[in-house]
């Protein structure tokens, strides 16, 4: 099938979700790790940390990769699209690309005093009250907790139809389309779906049996988060966001989505009861994957409910063909750029029965 025949704005639209997706999964759980970097207790609250820093440090500014990607897109492929959004929302949008950046200052600045810290100490100059104070601490663990929270208010607020579009003028007001119910619903269950992620992807990053248990602990417990925001924002979609509940769960394909990502997600909350950390990984991974699918199957064909339409929002053929052309020669060197990453750093993460 040509892309003439699947329709080149819509092709362009499905990989922008695709980025979204791989995003989730990658940078998703590097932001769910801050979360349990501020949650870190007991008497192995230093040893989590540690494995959360280890964890983190090698890949998480490579992962906000696919955001760009997903953002040039946007503006390039449906630019009608992109100014509705960052005009209706810029207040989260802004929020959430403070936080981000703010989270990846705060993470660098905090390892750079630890090292000071550590070097002073080996010179005998650390006494009482003395090292790296708790700003970059409360940064990173702030950020780590609103960004995501911003992200999911995003999405739920493009899903309903309170952000208008007449005569190239956007309505609806900056502020009322996302302080409503829903919006703040899904971004919890993004904020809980992270931490969810982090906790199952932790168990893989060390093979002490009491981190371990310390992080299964956390996955099952933001797991029932996700559950119970899942089902709360399906509840309240079927009011705020009618014409995507509606196209999700009133056909098969839709029925269909949820009924794996549920399937998914029970899978995995009794993997990591069981303690089968690698089954476990691809449950959530498959669980996440189903919600965003889902999601962008809702959305269909909106890329902002009731208001901006994929079809009517896209650039000239002649950009999209353009746009796909490049993004396929990037392709052939992101994608075994990042391959090589992950092997580099994470071979023993990714696949556990190795040396």
């Amino acid at each position: 099938m040509t892309a003439e025949a699947v329709g080149l704005p819509a092709l362009v639209a499905g990989v922008i979700l695709l980025a979204l997706m791989v995003y989730v999964l990658l940078a998703g759980a590097d932001f769910g790790g801050g979360v349990w970097d501020l949650f870190a207790g007991g008497p192995r609250r230093g040893r989590q940390r540690e494995i959360i820093a280890h964890a983190i440090g090698p890949v998480w500014e490579a992962n906000h990769v696919w955001m760009i990607v997903a953002v040039v897109l946007l503006f390039t492929a449906f630019p009608r699209a992109f100014s509705v959004i960052m005009t209706a929302l810029h207040v989260p949008v802004t929020v959430m690309l403070v936080g981000i950046v703010l989270r990846g200052s705060s993470f660098v600045f905090r390892k750079l005093d630890e090292e000071i810290e550590e070097e002073r100490a080996s010179h005998g100059g650390v006494g009482p009250g003395d090292g790296p104070g708790p700003g970059w601490q409360v940064t990173f663990a702030v950020s780590s907790l609103v960004t995501p929270v911003m992200l999911g208010v995003i999405l739920g607020t493009l899903s309903t139809p309170a952000i208008g579009y007449e005569d190239g003028v956007v309505t609806g007001g900056y502020l009322r389309p996302w302080l409503q119910p829903f919006p703040w619903t899904v971004g919890f269950l993004t904020l809980a779906l992270f931490a969810w992620l982090a906790a199952i992807y932790l168990t893989l990053e060390t093979r002490d049996p009491e981190l371990r248990d310390d992080f299964r602990r956390r996955g099952l417990g933001s797991g029932a988060a996700v559950g119970m925001l899942g089902l709360v924002a399906a509840l309240l979609g079927r009011g705020a966001a009618p014409e995507v509940s509606n196209h999700l769960l009133g056909t098969l394909a839709g029925q269909t989505m949820v009924a794996v990502g549920l399937l998914s997600w029970f899978a995995a909350m009794a993997l990591l009861a069981r303690r089968h950390w690698v089954l476990a990984r691809l449950a959530a991974g498959s669980t996440t994957l189903a919600l965003l699918a889902g999601w962008g199957f809702g959305m269909y064909p909106w890329l902002v409910a009731g208001a901006v339409s994929i079809p009517e929002a896209a650039a000239p053929d002649v950009t999209l063909r353009l746009v796909l052309g490049i993004l396929a020669a990037g392709t052939f060197l992101l994608v075994p750029a990042f391959a090589y990453l992950y092997w580099v750093f994470k071979e023993q993460v990714l696949f556990p029965g190795r040396g």
